[in-house]
């Protein structure tokens, strides 16, 4: 489903190059976890994954289901199925988290040639959803995100994939700001979603969310590119020992 060859990115701005030559492949099915130490461009990959144009690819290609997504802009790409989950949810004031979730269902289905949902089926699935995800119907009614605690502001994403049903689920450490009540509540969320025509991409910096939401695959990152490569047991590994040993050998 996701295949990246050779991919060379860095800063728009500035020209620092973040990207050095990354590969990886994601089947459909599989969820393949992200790890490495800071800085070494987990977050950077799932901006790029998304369009963000912060960042300019210099070499190589981004596959989705067999065609490059280089191409395309952010809304193209997620009324192809792909969805970017936040590390930081933005705040929109003024925008009711209900009528973001509308606008955004309805706009994916006319890129899809399908009519708007009308709004009692809407609120039949927003309903069913939030209720999985112990999200109050009052929540929806406020400004998106603003002022939500980080439990909630995760959760609304989570109800966002459910509703969009996108094929590649991009989570960029869905568990930062997470108590372990909230982080319970968000895997049994992504894990309701895990299917074997859907792909997930977990990046997170610690073994703990993979305890909830565990991995097929374990990838380590280091200075842009993919240095170790394993099953759910590197991440043990990792959480055991830390990243020293990995990146000396890759330094």
């Amino acid at each position: 489903m996701l295949e990246i060859k050779n991919l060379h990115a860095r800063i728009a701005d500035t020209g620092v190059e973040i990207i050095r030559g990354l590969n990886l492949t994601v089947k459909a099915g599989e969820v393949a976890a992200i790890m490495g130490p800071n800085g070494s461009g987990k977050s950077t990959l799932s901006y790029i994954l998304a369009g963000r144009e912060d960042y300019e690819v210099t070499e190589g290609d981004v596959l989705y289901n067999g065609e490059s997504v280089l191409e395309m802009d952010p809304a193209e790409r997620a009324a192809a199925g792909i969805f970017l989950a936040f590390q930081y949810p933005l705040e929109i004031p003024g925008v009711a988290t209900m009528e973001f979730l509308k606008v955004a269902l309805n706009a994916q289905r006319k890129a899809r040639g399908e009519e708007p949902l009308k709004v009692p089926e809407l609120l039949k699935r927003v309903k069913e959803a939030a209720g999985s995800l112990d999200i109050e119907m009052g929540m929806l009614k406020r400004p998106l995100n603003v002022g939500f605690s980080g439990g909630e502001k995760k959760r609304a994403e989570i109800l966002q994939m459910k509703l969009l049903q996108p094929k590649l689920c991009v989570l960029d450490e869905t568990d930062s700001g997470l108590d372990i009540d909230a982080l319970k509540i968000v895997a049994e969320g992504v894990n309701a979603l895990r299917s074997p025509d859907r792909a997930m991409v977990v990046i997170t910096h610690y073994q703990r969310l993979l305890e909830y939401i565990v991995p097929d695959t374990v990838h380590v990152l280091y200075r842009g590119q993919v240095v170790r490569s394993g099953d759910k047991t590197l991440a043990s590994e990792l959480e055991a020992n830390g990243y020293a040993a990995i990146v000396e050998e890759a330094a």
